[in-house]
């Protein structure tokens, strides 16, 4: 039998928001936040102790939309910034939401480049 070649296959999370209910107060971001920078670091640490080579990782991060659900974090923080403000033409909040939509751009095209 051939060995897997997959770095980790992840079939369900549960976070603590989904098992206490968090409100719309903003506490299910402070359980989410980081959950998914653990989930990353997880990913960062099956990579380094893994045998896949570059092209097998960047396919499988690609593959499983790494990249977009990354962007979608910045592009839905550029949205409230600006669901949130009283004036749509503030220079300030437009300016700090037109970076993060930015962010999300960057972080489509470097994996585009990969």
């Amino acid at each position: 039998m051939e060995p897997s070649k997959e770095i980790a296959k992840v079939t369900h999370v549960e976070t603590a928001a989904e098992r206490t209910g968090a409100a719309d107060t903003g506490e299910d971001l402070a359980v989410l936040a980081p959950a998914a920078a653990a989930a990353l670091n997880l990913l960062a640490d099956a990579i380094r102790r893994g045998r896949a080579d570059h092209d097998d990782i960047v396919q499988a991060l690609k593959a499983a939309g790494v990249h977009e659900a990354f962007a979608s974090v910045f592009d839905a923080a550029s949205e409230r910034v600006m669901d949130a403000t009283d004036d749509p033409y503030d220079f300030d909040v437009r300016l700090h939401a037109d970076n993060l939509a930015g962010a999300a751009g960057d972080v489509r095209r470097a994996f585009h480049w990969l």
